[in-house]
């Protein structure tokens, strides 16, 4: 028994926030099911990107696939026959999609009063832009964290993977979870949200709290910590380091270590408050200080003197460093097509029902005839679907 194996998911999501967070029920045992689009004989993408890639096979393994045209009355019924069995629903259509489609929470809540339905969008359900198009960029930009993020001065600069994406796919498997929990209270489902743009703001966390709080707003500090100091990157003789002493404690072990007990008592940087204030002053300090010696040397010296610091690292350092293998964040798996494949494994540990990175992503309706006849249709019937093209 796996944590969630008692769970039925309907994906009908593609991009990346959408399984995104449906990936995260999939690695813990539940019964994910992919809803496409039955192939049209050219080479229309199923999943938002080439299905054999690595970001497709990563983002929708532990998953079936069945294809069903959702346009047809025939394949609309089997889509309600399956919210019979279900417990959640998940979307990422545009917000009047759902409606047209008769996939709305009230149309399933009639077929289905536990149902959960988990709406995953660009600007969210209303409002002025619920019409818009969204892509993670945009959301990057209208949430403010290209305003901080990069060099002072150097203009917006967007986070280098796609963190409102991401972040907005975790929060719907928080969000689906938490209904979960409460539907063991109430009996009942409901209708959860997520969208990109509530993402990126609620990730602006500190800084979005300063400014409703103080009306400061924060600007760009590039590797500098806004509020902790000397808390940057710096350059040793072989490559870049992390030092991140925050508070008083660590600023005057940092010192002690590198041999410099008397900025202890520079009036500049007595305080931290201060050591923000006179940043540009301590970094060129540090600056000269660190690229004395090789960043192994200053990794070792300043974690022994209690201040986290830590190296800068590529991926291909990142999957080498022995933390990281230790943790086992690398997952491998056997494609029918592809082979053995290495995925990003799941970053949850739970000490008696742990994730398992099992299957690769299904081909395209590889499960169809297998989930039509749980739903207890026959051969015949599943054939003249076939022909019909309603799956």
């Amino acid at each position: 028994m796996s944590a969630l194996s008692r769970f039925r998911i309907l994906d009908l999501t593609r991009a990346r926030a959408g399984p995104t967070s449906t990936k995260q029920f999939a690695d813990f045992g539940a019964d994910v099911i992919k809803i496409e689009q039955p192939a049209d004989g050219g080479e229309r993408n199923q999943l938002s990107g080439d299905r054999h890639s690595f970001d497709m096979q990563n983002l929708h393994r532990n998953s079936r696939s069945i294809t069903l045209d959702l346009k047809k009355q025939e394949a609309k019924e089997i889509f309600y026959r399956l919210v019979k069995t279900a417990d959640i629903v998940v979307e990422n259509f545009r917000p009047d999609v759902k409606f047209r489609l008769g996939i709305d929470y009230e149309t399933l809540k009639a077929i289905n009063p536990r149902i959960i339905l988990m709406s995953i969008s660009g600007f969210g359900q209303d409002g002025p832009y619920v019409a818009r198009p969204m892509f993670d960029q945009i959301a990057q930009g209208m949430s403010g964290i290209m305003s901080v993020t990069g060099k002072p001065g150097g203009g917006p600069m967007r986070a280098g993977v796609a963190i409102t994406d991401i972040t907005a796919g975790y929060m719907a498997a928080c969000g689906m979870l938490t209904a979960l929990l409460e539907r063991e209270v109430s009996g009942q489902g409901q209708w959860v949200q997520s969208s990109l743009i509530q993402a990126g703001v609620a990730m602006m966390d500190f800084q979005a709290a300063k400014y409703l709080q103080k009306g400061e707003i924060p600007v760009q500090v590039g590797n500098d910590h806004p509020t902790s100091m000397p808390t940057s990157c710096y350059e040793c003789l072989d490559g870049y380091i992390n030092v991140a002493a925050t508070g008083q404690v660590m600023w005057l072990s940092l010192c002690d270590a590198i041999g410099k007990p008397e900025l202890k008592e520079d009036p500049r940087f007595v305080t931290e408050p201060l050591r923000v204030k006179h940043r540009d002053d301590l970094n060129a300090i540090f600056i000269q200080v660190f690229k004395s010696k090789e960043k192994t040397y200053w990794v070792k010296l300043l974690n022994e003197a209690g201040v986290p610091t830590g190296p800068i690292y590529d991926m291909a350092e990142v999957f080498a460093d022995p933390q990281v293998i230790s943790q086992e964040m690398v997952a491998e798996v056997t494609h029918p097509k592809i082979g053995k494949l290495k995925l990003v494994n799941q970053a949850l540990k739970l000490s008696r029902t742990p994730a398992k990175v099992k299957t690769a992503t299904p081909e395209l309706g590889q499960n169809t005839q297998e989930i039509l006849k749980e739903l207890d249709y026959s051969a015949a019937e599943i054939e003249t679907l076939i022909t019909n093209k309603i799956v």
